[in-house]
């Protein structure tokens, strides 16, 4: 049964898709909220009006993955589907297919973004965990719809970066939010421990969680160790965790593995063979193991708070209540950037300490972050910038009145909207 939340965003994208001017939307919703099954109502929506469907992300897992659960859902619907990644054998033969238009959903990585793969028919671009893209990579898959349309855009994410927050102060962007998780799912505990306090306050409760069956993901920074750096590198993490739990089923993974060993190791971990699974980042997104009930990240204070917020959300994903373990080293205290981590798992709060924290990068440019200089407002005046949106959009209503009656206004509007990228 769909969530109150997915109802609202279906019905406003579905209202969105009627329209002659292109969706431009960021649907957000925690981890394990339920994007995906809206992105492809939306999908089939498209589909039987005789347009194709790209869903693009950030890696072959989570394609493999998307591919597999989009497939379940709208094939028996008549839907064709196609996994397009680095792995993919007879890639020329299925962009022919793509090209002709046989395929009607198209689901992959930087793959579909490449120059030779040409859609007949591309109205309908989906991007999940859109953080992990950037401007130009974005604006490629765009390029790809018939000449002179722009498609509709639906980008997806658990945590909206600072510059996508900006854009949609700025009435650009339409954001639809899945407030809620699926029945049954209980907030994630978060603890920030020091190093020096695992044996007490990790390795028992490491132990507690497997005794009941459960598993564990353990992130590391780097995968081999560095002089220069006094991080945890994977191999040792994972050499040290086989002494310490001398009886547990202990595994590695990072990115410099060839795709079918990271795949072959990720297969064993979801079917339940491996209790502690030691990886980087490569893990952050999608991958989805609801029996995994720990998170332990290492050195915490080293990551994003976005990336922080997506690892936490690979547990959480079943019915058993789940918890994550910040572990940072030396004796300061803990950023401000953990602490609300620590207290908050909304996506959308977190965005907005991001936001404070970084700077929200360029509204009319390609930069991700940094400091945006106003003439007049701060970042803060949320209220005044929402009631300008809203003057703006009762001022073009308004039929007896124009810009040409104001050329100045008018002119700086045109300036701006020659460096404005759909972004």
């Amino acid at each position: 049964t769909l969530t109150p939340g997915q109802k609202r965003a279906a019905w406003d994208i579905l209202k969105d898709l009627e329209k002659t001017v292109p969706m431009n939307r960021l649907l957000q919703g925690d981890v394990g909220s339920g994007k995906t099954v809206v992105a492809a109502i939306a999908a089939y929506q498209a589909i039987k009006a005789g347009a194709q469907v790209a869903l693009l992300a950030p890696t072959s897992i989570l394609a493999s993955q998307h591919a597999e659960s989009l497939d379940a859902l709208l094939r028996p619907l008549g839907v064709n589907t196609a996994l397009l990644i680095g792995a993919t054998k007879n890639k020329s033969e299925l962009k022919k297919h793509i090209k002709s238009g046989e395929v009607d959903l198209v689901i992959g990585t930087h793959a579909i973004i490449t120059d030779d793969t040409e859609f007949k028919n591309l109205a309908f671009c989906i991007i999940d965990e859109q953080h992990r893209f950037g401007v130009i990579q974005r604006q490629k898959l765009l390029l790809k719809s018939k000449d002179g349309l722009a498609p509709h855009l639906l980008s997806m994410t658990a945590t909206p970066i600072p510059r996508s927050l900006e854009l949609t102060i700025f009435g650009d962007l339409e954001v639809p939010t899945i407030p809620e998780l699926p029945k049954g799912r209980t907030p994630i505990e978060t603890k920030i421990i020091r190093e020096i306090d695992q044996k007490e306050m990790l390795y028992p409760k490491v132990k507690a969680e497997i005794e009941k069956g459960r598993q564990v993901y353990w992130i590391c920074k780097s995968i081999e160790d560095n002089p220069k750096e006094e991080t945890v590198s994977v191999k040792k993490q994972a050499e040290r965790l086989r002494k310490i739990f001398p009886k547990l089923k202990i595994d590695f993974l990072h990115g410099r593995m060839k795709p079918a060993e990271k795949d072959e190791k990720m297969l064993k971990f979801q079917n339940g063979k491996t209790d502690i699974l030691v990886s980087t980042t490569v893990v952050e997104v999608g991958v989805n193991v609801p029996n995994a009930t720990l998170m332990v990240i290492m050195d915490a204070e080293g990551f994003g708070l976005a990336q922080l917020h997506q690892l936490r959300g690979r547990v959480g994903r079943g019915q058993h209540q789940s918890f994550c373990f910040l572990v940072k080293s030396g004796e300061e205290p803990p950023s401000r950037r953990l602490r609300e981590l620590e207290k908050s798992t909304s996506g959308f709060h977190l965005a907005e300490v991001d936001l404070k924290i970084r700077g929200p990068g360029e509204i009319y440019g390609s930069l991700q972050s940094g400091v945006l200089d106003l003439r007049i407002a701060t970042f803060s005046d949320t209220n005044l910038i929402r009631a300008a949106s809203r003057h703006v959009s009762d001022f073009l209503k308004d039929k007896n009145d124009s810009l040409e009656n104001y050329p100045e206004l008018s002119h700086a509007i045109k300036r701006y909207q020659q460096l404005t990228t759909l972004n």
